[in-house]
């Protein structure tokens, strides 16, 4: 192939192929040609996504007469967490983890605890609407881990369930969920069996 002698400039060059003239033009490589739908999808997933990251807290006090609810579940107990709704720290912590994350604000904005229509409401309806919240804003969420603040129960027994539920109940797989359970070593509040917190934090992809 020998370039032909006809002018170009630094922008581009004139050649022939085989008798036929062919202007080539500098171009960058992030400029890619899309043409039909799979170059489109090729392209959406080469795409460079931002991650954020969010931690939530929670704690409750330990009362009688009240179900204990962690993560979504039913834990046999012989008392129940004090709250408007279910009182489940787990589940406020992580819905609290991702609002932060997707910079929409706290647990307490989207329901506050003045608002009759969530007294004794599952956090787990509360974590569906989150979920829905996130999506509709294009998040994805990358994975979350928790650690369950309690002398009593033990929470490892009930933790592959408490996985389960939470894979379930925000749409992603049980190798993006890590649970810790911890104790205060008999100190506080916790350490006394008088309340169960939890913390999270979670990433989130943001999807234009």
């Amino acid at each position: 192939m020998e370039k032909n002698n006809e002018a170009f400039d630094d922008d581009s060059a004139l050649f022939t192929i085989y008798g036929e003239k062919v202007l080539a033009v500098n171009g960058s490589k992030k400029n890619l040609k899309i043409t039909d739908k799979e170059d489109l999808d090729i392209f959406k997933s080469l795409k460079k996504e931002k991650t954020y990251i969010g931690i939530g807290f929670d704690i409750h006090r330990l009362v009688k007469k009240r179900k204990l609810y962690l993560a979504g579940i039913k834990i046999p107990f012989n008392l129940g967490l004090e709250g408007h709704s279910d009182a489940d720290p787990v589940l406020h912590s992580i819905i609290d983890s991702l609002l932060g994350a997707c910079k929409l604000g706290d647990i307490g904005k989207l329901f506050s605890n003045k608002n009759k229509k969530f007294k004794n409401i599952r956090s787990t309806i509360l974590l569906k609407r989150v979920i829905e919240l996130i999506e509709s804003k294009n998040y994805s969420i990358n994975n979350i881990d928790i650690n369950i603040i309690a002398q009593k129960p033990n929470i490892k027994k009930y933790s592959k369930k408490m996985i389960l539920t939470i894979s379930q109940l925000c749409k992603i797989g049980i190798d993006q969920i890590n649970i810790k359970g911890k104790t205060t070593e008999k100190l506080g509040l916790i350490g006394k069996g008088k309340a169960i917190a939890a913390e999270s934090i979670s990433t989130v992809t943001k999807n234009d």
